[in-house]
């Protein structure tokens, strides 16, 4: 048997041991080298922490100036970024744009507004329990995509606005490991249509060329109108597809696993 890399690690897998090395970044440890964690003295809370001293909340989190853009995690491969952690206040979860570069590419393979990568749109909180995004309350983003990169991974966040931000707190853990040639990278956009005409078309994702998987779409929509929003079919066109798709589905929400307007208690549409 091969040795295990520690990438796809599961609840079957748990007990394998591997070859990965685990780091974690944080504005306690901005590399992720190894002891280093803790070591400030002068951090934004030292003040706060005086009493503690080193090795205690002395620098929890990090300040963006207006226009500016924060490199968050900047790490030599191989390896995978396998957990974000994040929180910062809710205002700013649009304002706040996040970039993920692998390899040294100079367009990032990730661009969207922050709060929006996690599953929460219009500055608004919504708690988010599934497999790859999870958000606890009260304001905790957790990605647990599996983010494979083979020369670099760089993460950066940029201050869309005139104002200061004080306070945006985060950790990034990553494994360094062998990533094998069949590995694909994360890529992910956002779009608005706003506002979005009558019996107009809104393409959620376009241009993607090569081998790959979708892997999912979260969507953040403002109902503006009396008229019902749900009718609109996703439709996938793959490979060529003409007129017509490949994959066709029969509404939004059912897109989203549910049905009949996502009707809670049941009511006029429910079955």
């Amino acid at each position: 048997m091969e040795p295990f890399n520690g990438l796809g690690t599961h609840l079957g897998n748990l007990s394998r041991l591997s070859s990965a090395e685990t780091h974690s970044i944080s504005p306690e440890n901005f590399t992720g080298e190894r002891g280093s964690g803790g070591m400030s003295v002068d951090g934004p809370a030292a003040e706060s922490a005086r009493e503690l001293g080193q090795g205690w909340k002395v620098s929890p989190f990090i300040n963006i100036g207006p226009h500016e853009t924060a490199v968050i995690a900047d790490i030599d491969g191989p390896g995978a970024i396998q957990h974000i952690w994040l929180t910062v206040h809710p205002t700013w979860w649009r304002r706040l744009v996040l970039r993920v570069y692998w390899d040294n590419e100079e367009t990032p393979s990730i661009e969207t507004p922050l709060g929006d990568f996690f599953a929460n749109g219009w500055c608004e909180r919504c708690n988010i329990s599934s497999i790859p995004v999870a958000v606890n309350p009260a304001g905790g983003f957790n990605s647990y995509w599996e983010m494979p990169f083979r020369k670099h991974a760089r993460i950066e966040i940029e201050n869309l606005t005139l104002d200061s931000l004080k306070g945006l707190y985060y950790q990034v853990t990553y494994a360094l490991t062998d990533v094998p040639d069949d590995r694909a990278y994360l890529h992910a956009q956002w779009r608005r249509s706003n506002p979005l005409g009558c019996m107009d078309v809104h393409t959620l994702l376009a241009g993607v060329l090569g081998q790959g998987h979708y892997v999912g779409t979260y969507i953040a929509w403002g109902v503006n109108t009396t008229g019902w929003w749900g009718e609109g079919e996703i439709k996938f066109y793959l490979d060529g597809d003409g007129e017509f798709p490949t994959i066709c589905g029969t509404g939004t929400e059912d897109y989203f696993g549910g049905a009949w307007n996502f009707e809670h208690p049941k009511g006029e549409y429910g079955v």
